[in-house]
């Protein structure tokens, strides 16, 4: 199971990229925990600067703006 956590305030971009990681990993097979993580000392922990931002298994792999469908299934095949 892949630990996915999606950083941001809670946002219409935050928001999208929550759905466009559970969608895709549900196309993909991929069994994911998705957690969103508001808390700005929480998200400053991981150094991100610009949301929303992405960590699965506690990699940073995304900041800023929503995230390219292919880059997604990417990390999730990974």
């Amino acid at each position: 199971m892949r630990d996915v956590k999606v950083l941001g305030s809670g946002c219409k971009r935050c928001e999208a990229t929550q759905k466009l990681i559970s969608d895709a990993a549900a196309r993909l097979g991929v069994d994911v925990t998705v957690e969103k993580v508001t808390d700005y000392a929480q998200i400053a922990k991981f150094g991100i600067l610009s949301t929303p931002g992405v960590v699965i298994d506690g990699k940073v792999v995304h900041a800023g703006g929503v995230p390219e469908v292919a880059a997604v299934e990417g990390w999730l095949k990974a």
